[in-house]
């Protein structure tokens, strides 16, 4: 599927996402982006340092859109299925760091 289908499932949209992941700097910066925010998530929950909290879809963000303009040259999902784009970026993140990242799934 591409970009302009709707997806009607976030199984549906997965497949996709991963696909528009597919320059391993990109991904790189994705995974460094999200563990940025997850620390600065968990700093805050800890510290009750609640300011912090404005920067994590900052730093979140930042690192994924570097990758996209400049490495993949692609729209960030984002723009257009901003829930399901934040749960592929979690997904494939987690999926990353556990090893269970299918490389494959990248292909375009």
């Amino acid at each position: 599927m591409a970009e302009s289908e709707v997806y009607r499932s976030f199984s549906e949209f997965y497949p996709y996402y991963l696909s528009e992941h597919a320059d391993p700097v990109s991904r790189r910066l994705h995974y460094l982006g999200t563990a940025l925010a997850l620390g600065l998530l968990a700093v805050a929950l800890l510290t009750g340092d609640w300011i912090l909290l404005l920067a994590v879809p900052v730093v979140g963000y930042l690192f994924a859109w570097i990758g996209h303009f400049f490495f993949e040259r692609n729209k960030p999902a984002t723009f257009t299925y901003p829930l399901w784009s934040l749960m592929g970026d979690l997904r494939m993140f987690f999926e990353a760091v556990t090893g269970r990242l299918d490389p494959e799934a990248f292909r375009r």
